[in-house]
């Protein structure tokens, strides 16, 4: 079943009745509906492409965040062959939320962590929606290490609303799980790419994207808290969300502009969810490509850009 956002509510209503068409022609009624079915779709492409050209940064967070947009193993699934998830942080436990482990991106050895929301109530639960406990943090600090040793470069695939603020996290040190898993991967000395692939909410997605090169989807967010929380602080009111998103820069468009990030990854029309396989192929493309550029470099000049890239994030420019 489809799943159709506030904004698409003129779409939704299109498609139901191209369904009604079809119901009717499946039961064998006289009168040829392929015509209108035609027009009919032709006008739901027309729209989808109107509307989604002119998404709002509130409108791109409802997007970020649509349950059938591909999750981090459907991107693995595809993209990385031979993938073998490593388990625990060798201290406490399993954590979910974060799969990490080794594989093949087409035809090279790499290392590859990300968030998994997971797609259903069942998955959800048992990743947490994708919300990383200190176990998980610890977890890419080990990764991020047997990369350093054995020279694989790092793949991140970053969507989550942020860590986990439960109080057993925080009794387990939630903050300074994700201090150490940003200084890993700061320090790691191959070639590392991050991609937002949905949300990037706050600590929790810096833990993982603190790479040299950092690409976003087209329409996904990169944020310091949701909007809900901003407008919940700074207005006492999460209905505000809309304002906030507007007033943060979550876009990827944004984001790029104020040089945080190094580029966006368009997706097909309507969103990643509508054509996965053709998201999912893109963001493989522009890994591919970072790395290539990165593979130029040695290990020690890679630390230093990056360690570079995040110092010069926010400095003031001389008048």
């Amino acid at each position: 079943m489809n799943v159709f956002l506030e904004f698409e509510k003129p779409i939704a209503e299109l498609e139901g009745k191209i369904q009604d068409l079809r119901q009717l022609g499946a039961q064998g009624q006289a009168v040829s509906i392929d015509d209108e079915i035609q027009r009919l779709q032709s006008k739901v492409n027309q729209l989808v492409a109107e509307i989604y050209s002119r998404l709002t940064p509130w409108q791109k967070t409802l997007v970020a965040r649509h349950p059938a947009r591909p999750h981090f193993s459907d991107y693995v699934a595809r993209l990385v062959a031979e993938f073998t998830p490593l388990a625990g942080d060798r201290l406490f436990g399993e954590d979910k939320a974060i799969v990490a482990g080794l594989g093949r991106f087409r035809g090279r050895p790499v290392a590859v962590i990300g968030h998994e929301k997971g797609n259903d109530t069942k998955s959800r639960l048992k990743h947490n929606f994708g919300m990383a406990m200190p176990e998980g943090y610890r977890k890419v600090l080990r990764i991020t290490e047997l990369a350093d040793r054995f020279g694989l470069p790092v793949i991140s695939l970053i969507d989550t609303a942020g860590a986990y603020p439960g109080i057993g996290a925080e009794e387990r040190g939630q903050a300074e799980a994700i201090a150490r898993s940003t200084q890993a991967c700061l320090g790691v000395r191959t070639p590392f790419v991050a991609t937002v692939i949905g949300e990037g909410g706050s600590g929790g997605a810096v833990a993982i994207a603190a790479a040299n090169v950092v690409l976003m989807l087209q329409h996904s967010i990169y944020s310091v808290i949701s909007p809900e929380g901003c407008a919940s602080i700074l207005w006492r009111n999460s209905d505000k969300a809309a304002d906030a998103a507007a007033a943060m820069k979550i876009t990827a468009q944004d984001l790029l502009e104020m040089k945080i990030i190094d580029g966006i990854i368009p997706e097909p029309v309507g969103g990643a969810h509508r054509a996965p396989d053709d998201a999912i192929d893109a963001v493989g493309d522009a890994i591919e490509k970072a790395l290539r550029e990165l593979s130029a470099f040695g290990p020690d000049e890679l630390r230093r850009m990056r360690r570079e890239k995040y110092l010069q994030i926010g400095r003031l420019e001389p008048a």
